[in-house]
């Protein structure tokens, strides 16, 4: 087997990885929600804490990667475990109270395997000259999002229950496992030391990237959240508006491909900035731009640039943070959450009617054009 071989399958690993962790572990739940409301009795209300849920236990699984000393491997293995578990504990009970606890954990799994998935899958292409495969590792996100919305819209045109397509994807993410742990478990194959390196920006340019990753988070998750139920207002067959989670994620892998090649010429930075600015046009068009035009012209722009700025970003603390990469990658993750977290609760506690939508829309477009003019600004030292 050649070097290029080698890296090639090192990179299709991590993808599988991040497709369970990812795809499955955090993103099957949107297209499944619908089939649980019809059969299982989910409530609005109760869809949405489901949803925070799992957006908690991604803080938590953040928060308590900073601190994590075992091995790597382990803790992807044991998380991939866990997502595989928790996602087939949801068919098993029609209890809230487990729901929600599976979802939350299923969260902590997932924030686990990204931090630590990033951290040494980045580090082995990197030592083996194959950096340039970075993008294909991100890219598992999208593929996770792509299958999980295929499989889902599989499920309703055969009548499956929500129980039992939440059985199938759980054997979905053990067989997307089981592929990628050879490459994993590969000693031969483990990263090799690196240089220690200083940090080319102080603390608080750190801290800086750290907010601006936790605007991300808060910029991209209402409409990430709210354009389906748009798009469902205004075309009531799930045949036809089901078809957008596949698209979204098929955007998201699309556009970490292109952003590996173009990082080439580009600084991590420069690119996240530039994210940042077209995800803001994306917040911005459903309150410019009326009817399903606004609605998909948005989704293309959030859903072609939410993974680029989550491989940028990672990248970027790889890069400031060499001997300890893992560390600040849970940082900007534990930022990400909390601005995931505060989306939501906004929209909650805003008045009802789109006009109170539209005016987060709005705040959400601010927010990541003003990060996105910084990060450009600051994008020599990236």
């Amino acid at each position: 087997m050649t070097r290029t071989d080698s890296a090639l399958g090192v990179a299709l690993s991590g993808l599988l990885i991040l497709a369970v962790a990812m795809g499955i572990g955090r993103f099957a739940f949107t297209p499944l929600l619908p089939m649980m409301e019809k059969d299982a009795g989910v409530s609005i209300a109760l869809g949405g804490w489901l949803a925070a849920a799992n957006y908690v236990g991604y803080l938590l699984g953040a928060l308590s990667a900073i601190r994590l000393r075992f091995p790597p491997v382990r803790i992807i293995v044991a998380s991939l475990a866990a997502v595989a578990l928790f996602t087939a504990g949801m068919a098993y009970t029609h209890e809230p109270a487990l729901w929600l606890l599976f979802r939350m954990l299923a969260g902590i799994g997932s924030a686990w395997v990204l931090v630590f998935t990033s951290a040494r899958y980045l580090h082995r292409l990197a030592s083996a000259g194959a950096s340039r495969l970075n993008g294909l590792v991100f890219g598992g996100v999208g593929v996770g999002i792509i299958l999980a919305g295929l499989l889902c819209m599989g499920f309703q045109s055969l009548a499956w229950s929500s129980s039992a397509s939440w059985q199938a994807l759980a054997m979905a993410a053990l067989l997307l496992s089981a592929l990628a742990l050879p490459a994993l478990l590969d000693k031969t194959a483990g990263p090799t030391p690196v240089a220690k390196a200083k940090s080319s920006v102080a603390p608080r340019g750190i801290a800086a990237l750290v907010i601006a990753y936790g605007i991300f988070g808060f910029g991209y998750i209402i409409p990430a959240t709210f354009l389906p139920a748009m798009a469902r207002h205004l075309i009531p067959d799930p045949m036809v508006f089901g078809w957008a989670w596949p698209v979204f994620g098929l955007a998201g892998f699309i556009s970490t491909l292109a952003a590996a090649r173009l990082s080439a010429r580009f600084s991590n930075r420069t690119l996240w900035g530039a994210a940042h600015l077209v995800m803001g046009v994306g917040a911005v068009l459903p309150v410019l731009l009326s009817g399903m035009a606004g609605i998909l012209l948005a989704a293309l722009c959030v859903g072609g640039t939410f993974m680029v700025v989550t491989a940028m970003g990672l990248q970027e603390a790889r890069h400031l943070s060499p001997e300890d990469p893992a560390s600040l990658m849970a940082k900007l993750t534990v930022a990400f959450a909390i601005g995931q977290i505060l989306g939501p609760v906004c929209v909650s506690l805003a008045p009802a009617g789109d006009g109170s939508l539209h005016l987060l829309l709005l705040v959400s477009a601010a927010l990541l054009g003003v990060s996105g003019l910084y990060l450009l600004r600051i994008r020599e030292a990236g």
